[in-house]
């Protein structure tokens, strides 16, 4: 079963006086593993990379190079080693071909993910929504630490048609550092 959501990639201000003018927003929609558990451990997993190698630069690319490492996570559910034209890790221009598919009734890790017009809102179907401030920062400063906001279950305006209220009237269940929400809301390892 699917768990919806919605994840703003926003850029931390200075001020709240200057954060209307000054953010600039990526907003992705995730059609499954939306729950806190998977999502910020994800989120985790990208911070690390992108601190290790020092290529974070906003939000935007922020949200490509989860939608990217997201999509690269679960290729490995749809590809079938046991047929003659599998794909590999030394050939990934295999999943370029259309016939290395065909077993698929539908090739989920390319639907599962969409860039969203912030304006837009949301589709209405969806379980939580995440906001992630990256900091206002020189790509060559040392790594920074990056606040998330993780919304109760459903707990923001649902109804079919765009909302750009969603984010706005949604109920927070977690609103601070990275680090603190994976501790509150992950469960550890079995």
């Amino acid at each position: 079963m699917s768990t919806r959501s919605q994840l703003r990639f926003i850029q931390r201000s200075e001020t709240a006086d200057e954060q209307p003018k000054t953010d600039r927003i990526a907003q992705i929609y995730r059609h499954s593993d939306g729950y806190p558990d998977s999502v910020l451990r994800d989120l985790d997993q990208l911070k690390q990379l992108l601190d290790e190698t020092r290529t974070e630069r906003g939000p935007a690319y922020a949200a490509a190079q989860f939608l990217f490492l997201d999509t690269l996570s679960t290729m490995t559910l749809y590809v079938d080693e046991r047929r003659d034209q599998s794909i590999h890790a030394d050939h990934p221009s295999d999943l370029l071909d259309p016939t290395n598919m065909e077993h698929l009734d539908q090739p989920l890790f390319l639907l599962g993910h969409g860039v969203e017009n912030p304006a837009d809102g949301i589709h209405g179907d969806e379980e939580y929504l995440y906001v992630v401030e990256l900091p206002t920062r020189n790509p060559f400063d040392e790594p920074a630490e990056w606040t998330v906001k993780v919304s109760g279950h459903s707990a923001f305006p649902r109804w079919d048609g765009p909302t750009d209220e969603a984010f706005e009237r949604a109920s927070w269940q977690f609103n601070g550092p990275l680090e603190d929400a994976l501790e509150e809301l992950v469960a550890e390892p079995a």
